[in-house]
């Protein structure tokens, strides 16, 4: 009997899980997801092995990114940002000085780091813990997909 592979089912998604598995060699953590202020969730949220936060905007089409009103909000929220895409995507649309990561569901490469905009000791200290209770919600929603219910992120 074989395993399966089960890939995310949405464009954005499987460009995440590749960006996360190469961050990975980093020595990075990421999440899914996360709301760092109302109004705002970002595609991917990483930690570097610093503390160093980074945001992943994972964008799958020219449609995509163009519905998206909201990416210089995340800007406030880390210390570097990155676009994340595929090969097929025009990377010319992307603005200047921002990160760019090219991915798929199984590997991403970094073509172009984000500006260091290090964040402020309290913005860090709140967005630290924003990302272990969100990482040990899913945890526990894995663990117990009963309890999801029960309390609100």
């Amino acid at each position: 009997m074989s395993l399966e592979e089960t890939l995310p089912p949405m464009p954005g998604q499987r460009l995440a899980r590749g960006v996360a598995r190469a961050l990975r060699q980093f020595d990075f953590v990421t999440v899914e997801e996360l709301v760092p202020t109302p109004g705002l969730r970002v595609d991917l949220m990483a930690l570097g092995p610093k503390g160093e936060i980074w945001v992943i905007e994972c964008k799958s089409s020219r449609a995509d990114f163009r519905a998206d009103q909201k990416w210089q909000g995340y800007l406030e929220w880390c210390d570097r940002f990155f676009w994340a895409v595929d090969q097929d995507f025009p990377t010319d649309l992307l603005p200047e000085g921002s990160g760019l990561i090219l991915a798929d569901a199984y590997d991403a490469e970094i073509i172009r780091m984000g500006a260091d905009t290090p964040l402020p000791a309290a913005r860090r200290k709140v967005m630290l813990q924003k990302f272990a209770r969100h990482a040990a919600l899913r945890l526990q929603g894995y663990r117990d997909p009963g309890v999801a219910g029960l309390v609100s992120i």
